[in-house]
């Protein structure tokens, strides 16, 4: 009996040797990747964050950071350095970045129209179009793409390019400025501080209206997922699956968004859960795109990357310095 025992001993010793072997390798495939959010955590990373929560990155074999960011042109410019994988980026970022010599794509569309407008108080003015907001004041952040996409967009319906006064704020007292009434109107980003302002203008008694861009002209995409065509190049299967990881993570939050405004608030506790539910909502509208169903979440169209390139080099004066080719790839989703 006692051979017996020491071969069972024997055999128990190398199985869990070879467990502990295979558990370490298996941590050692986990390919570490870097994901930017842009800004502080909102409903627009929400994707990436259920993923993460939920283990679906672990399953495709990525160990990803989420990482805070501070404005998309600082993104981009990061991305481009190598600095992140992945990074939530706008097209205006982009296409600035690749203008200054940058290699970064789009592979994965997020706001599949662009998800800006201009809130105001209702009790104030009631603008329903351009031409309603002659002579008024609007409040941006000091560094928005706000102060060149409105005097382009003015321009696209036909109204003087200056008929709209810009003034740049801290961004952090924008929303309240306008609550308080010392500015007449306020960019507005869905799944973003549009849900921030609703909050502040409802605890207020402030009944909060809003123009969206893309009701009048502004054909054009919104930020999305992107990377440096290094990292495309180099790491492609990589690519892929932490895209269809995070857009597994977007239909997650769709289909559950009160579980989706949990697991936020669980990653990061600082987070007002209600704003966190009313930008996941918000995302639930902006990522589905009516006239791209057929070829799934992410799929950028050829028809609106044109037009988001052509409206940024009018706002920007590049004089066709980026070409809209360059800037996104639909191969890393198949």
């Amino acid at each position: 009996m006692q051979p017996c025992k020491q071969g069972f001993a024997a055999w128990g010793r190398a199985l869990g040797l070879a467990a502990l072997i295979g558990w370490a390798g298996a941590a050692h495939a986990q390919e570490k990747v870097a994901y930017n959010m842009a800004w502080l955590p909102q409903g627009s990373s929400v994707g990436v964050i259920v993923a993460q929560e939920l283990g679906y990155f672990k399953e495709a074999g990525l160990d990803v950071n989420i990482q805070r960011g501070y404005g998309g042109n600082r993104t981009a410019n990061e991305l481009d350095q190598g600095q992140y994988e992945f990074g939530y980026v706008d097209p205006i970022s982009l296409v600035l970045n690749r203008s200054n010599g940058g290699k970064i794509r789009m592979v994965g569309a997020l706001n599949t129209r662009w998800p800006a407008g201009i809130c105001f108080d209702t009790r104030r003015h009631k603008p329903k179009s351009p031409a309603d907001m002659k002579g008024l004041t609007l409040g941006g952040g000091s560094a928005s793409p706000v102060h060149n996409v409105v005097p382009a967009w003015l321009e696209l319906n036909g109204q003087p390019r200056d008929g709209i006064r810009l003034l740049r704020m801290d961004p952090a007292v924008v929303d309240a400025s306008l609550i308080e009434g010392r500015i007449d109107l306020a960019e507005c980003w869905r799944a973003s501080n549009r849900a921030v302002t609703q909050k502040q203008a409802d605890a207020a008694g402030v009944p909060l209206g809003w123009v969206e861009y893309s009701d009048f002209g502004l054909d054009a995409y919104g930020s999305g997922f992107a990377a440096s065509e290094d990292t495309i190049r180099k790491r492609p299967d990589m690519v892929r699956k932490f895209l269809k990881a995070s857009y597994r993570g977007y239909a997650y939050a769709f289909a559950n968004p009160e579980r989706a405004a949990d697991l936020m608030v669980k990653m990061f506790p600082v987070t007002d859960r209600s704003v966190a539910l009313a930008q996941i909502r918000d995302m639930a509208d902006l990522l589905v795109d009516p006239q791209a169903k057929e070829q799934g979440l992410g799929y950028l169209r050829d028809d609106r990357m044109s037009s988001t390139v052509q409206f940024v080099d009018k706002a920007f004066g590049l004089n066709g310095k980026v070409k809209p080719q360059d800037t996104y790839t639909n191969d890393l989703l198949k």
